[in-house]
């Protein structure tokens, strides 16, 4: 079965653009599955709960789960994407769980 295609996506951001608001504590709406792509560079993805943090670097893709407080912190240059699913989506070995 194909996986389905994300309902949306934000702009690719670099470190000059990220907007403040993903750099806070911030969480997607019930039913909203993400996934927070990092094109090129590295930067840090932290849960807000657990306080666990990761070191992204270029082709590593992050699950986020529905409501979860987390947010990225800049390491350097980079460039990030997020997608929006209304399910799970199960997009290979790269995805770490949320």
């Amino acid at each position: 079965m194909a996986e389905p295609a994300p309902y949306r996506s934000t702009p690719v951001f670099d470190e000059t653009s990220l907007p403040q608001a993903l750099q806070a504590a911030h969480n997607t709406k019930a039913g909203t599955w993400g996934v927070l792509e990092i094109i090129s560079g590295s930067l840090h993805y932290v849960i807000e709960e657990s306080q666990e943090t990761r070191l992204m670097t270029t082709g590593d893709r992050q699950l986020i789960e529905p409501e979860q407080l987390h947010h990225v912190t800049l390491v350097g240059p980079m460039q990030m994407q997020v997608h929006f699913y209304r399910k799970k989506p199960d997009i290979g070995s790269s995805i770490k769980e949320g």
